[in-house]
């Protein structure tokens, strides 16, 4: 796996780990079925790193050749345990990944989906 930015973590302030943003570009298995049959449970998964303050934004590139997802986590250790846990990353759809602290500076809300 490229991990890039390797040993970065969140931010110290006061002592105490304050969470920050990770991307993670994520390419796939070129296997439509396996992509197919895991969807289900990645997405369920997904859904719940976001209820739990853990994913910010994901979605599939228009080719499904891949995908891009916004973490928030502590470390980027923290991001590749979430990847690994995955329905995507334990069913072999996700082959490979790079993963990179990011800053958000702002967000055109009208144009996302509602």
């Amino acid at each position: 796996m490229e991990v890039s930015g390797a040993g970065v973590s969140a931010v110290k302030r006061d002592k105490l780990e304050l969470p920050m943003k990770f991307a993670a570009i994520i390419e796939y298995t070129p296997d439509k079925s396996k992509i197919a049959e895991f969807r289900p449970p990645h997405r369920e998964y997904l859904m719940g790193l976001r209820k739990d303050g853990k994913a910010a934004m994901a979605g599939p590139f228009t080719d499904d050749s891949g995908g891009l997802l916004i973490y928030e986590a502590e470390s980027q250790e923290q991001v590749e345990e979430m990847i690994k846990a995955d329905p995507f990353g334990q069913g072999g759809v996700f082959v490979s990944w790079t993963i990179r602290p990011w800053n958000l500076l702002w967000v055109n809300f009208d144009l996302m989906p509602a």
